[in-house]
């Protein structure tokens, strides 16, 4: 058996240990340098397209009666109010089922409302009363001859697209029809204030109803009404001017109020009115005189009136009774003894327990 015996040599590991080197943080380059021309052209370039996009709107000046944007959304929500109960109206009228839309509220002149309505077609003046002025209510043929047919017993659902006049006779069957929505367009804005809309006027051709200058702006009302099958429009326009002559009971009905007043405030506000001066007034209502003892009356004349001395007097407040009383001596002088206190109808009365804290007496 051979041994082999190899020399022992120790085994030589080689470490190499790695060097870290720190980051350095490049600052970042300011680039200054000047912009060429073509570079200032193309900027110009963009701007003007961009003005070309957005063309500025010219202002009329011959229509300076336009009504703020606020005052027609308050008309929008009026006329909303006007579309929920005519529906119902116009349903039980016409036994039948139908939809009413309210479509757009906006302004435009009065020649521009005529020219986006049908010819022949059935359009009615309106009167405004107490306001002055006049407005226009539109109904579409297709919807004035579906209405006819079943006011006459038909059911309204003939596909025949009719365009002519109205004769008399079906003028007198929509009588009825303008009735209820003259009604109901009344009752929609008591809200805002009482107009008596009435009919003063029918036409089929719409450039011959001349009540209003081509140029004078209107509001105009675009209703919706489907019968069935049938759609037509309902149009209603109303002078600008004459709704611009409303903004103040516009800005009362849509503006928030508390209903009552907190004791706080009643204590508060009449702290405030308590330095307020009031005119105090006795009067002696009801003696007459002929106008001829008016007309004969001179200086140092006794006029003598019919007035019993038990007879009460009354005493106004800044013109308003108030109170009723006698009159009395009061040493050298004469003076006004109370009797009663006429508190206004619907009201409480602040006295100075409330101011206090207490409670209010009752009107």
């Amino acid at each position: 058996m051979l041994l082999t015996v190899w020399p022992f040599q120790p085994l030589q590991h080689s470490v190499k240990f790695a060097q870290f080197r720190p980051i350095e943080v490049q600052e970042p380059l300011i680039v200054s340098r000047q912009l060429t021309q073509q570079e200032i052209d193309a900027v110009f370039q963009n701007i003007q397209e961009r003005k070309r996009e957005s063309p500025a709107v010219k202002f009329d000046f011959r229509r300076p009666d336009r009504i703020p944007k606020s005052q027609v959304r308050a008309i929008h929500v009026l006329h909303d109010t006007f579309v929920r109960n005519l529906v119902s109206s116009l349903s039980a009228f016409l036994r039948s089922y139908l939809t009413v839309n309210l479509v757009s509220v906006e302004q435009l002149s009065y020649a521009e409302f005529l020219d986006g309505l049908p010819s022949p077609t059935c359009i009615a003046s309106l009167g405004l009363s107490p306001y002055d002025g006049s407005g226009v209510m539109e109904l579409n043929p297709s919807l004035i001859f579906p209405i006819l047919e079943i006011l006459l017993g038909g059911t309204g659902k003939s596909s025949a697209s009719i365009q002519r006049d109205i004769t008399e006779i079906e003028r007198k069957l929509l009588d009825g029809l303008f009735r209820i929505i003259l009604h109901d367009l009344r009752e929609a804005w008591k809200a805002v204030t009482a107009v008596d809309f009435t009919i003063e006027s029918l036409e089929t051709e719409p450039q011959l109803l001349h009540i209003l200058a081509p140029n004078e702006a209107v509001v105009s009302v675009g209703i919706e009404i489907r019968v069935g099958d049938t759609v037509g429009m309902m149009n209603i326009a109303m002078p600008s001017i004459v709704i611009k002559m409303m903004r103040q009971k516009f800005d009362q009905q849509w503006s928030v109020r508390k209903t009552h007043a907190s004791e706080n405030e009643q204590a508060r506000i009449l702290r405030i009115l308590r330095e307020a001066s009031i005119t105090l007034e006795a009067r002696m209502e009801g003696p007459t005189v002929t106008v001829r003892d008016l007309l004969s009356l001179r200086e140092g004349y006794l006029l003598m009136f019919d007035y019993p001395v038990e007879r009460t007097v009354e005493i106004l407040a800044n013109g308003a009774h108030k109170f009723s009383g006698q009159i009395v001596s009061t040493g050298r002088k004469r003076a006004c003894m109370v009797d009663q206190i006429h508190p206004p109808p619907g009201y409480g009365r602040i006295n100075e327990d409330s101011a206090l804290g207490g409670p209010t007496s009752p009107g």
